[in-house]
């Protein structure tokens, strides 16, 4: 769900889904992937798929990208891990 200037709102999950699929199609390009594993408290668990699991750049995928998206609509995220 979004708000009319295309901001996402709603509740947490909401926010941290909405910013999951805006990066997945940018990994996927990649020949990566994205997806949420599960929300505990203020931090956040994905899972990196395809090329991304393993890649010698994925830390920073996750903490330049997708870490960046997350807590740009849900501020209240402290961290992003990936399993």
């Amino acid at each position: 769900m979004s708000d009319p200037a295309g901001w996402p709102s709603g509740d947490l999950e909401s926010r941290v889904r909405f910013a999951v699929e805006e990066v997945r199609p940018a990994l996927q390009a990649d020949g990566g992937d994205v997806g949420l594993a599960r929300i505990e408290g203020n931090v956040v668990y994905v899972v990196l798929r395809g090329a991304c699991d393993g890649c010698p750049m994925a830390h920073s995928t996750l903490a330049d990208f997708v870490t960046e998206r997350i807590c740009l609509y849900a501020p209240e995220i402290d961290s992003v891990v990936a399993e």
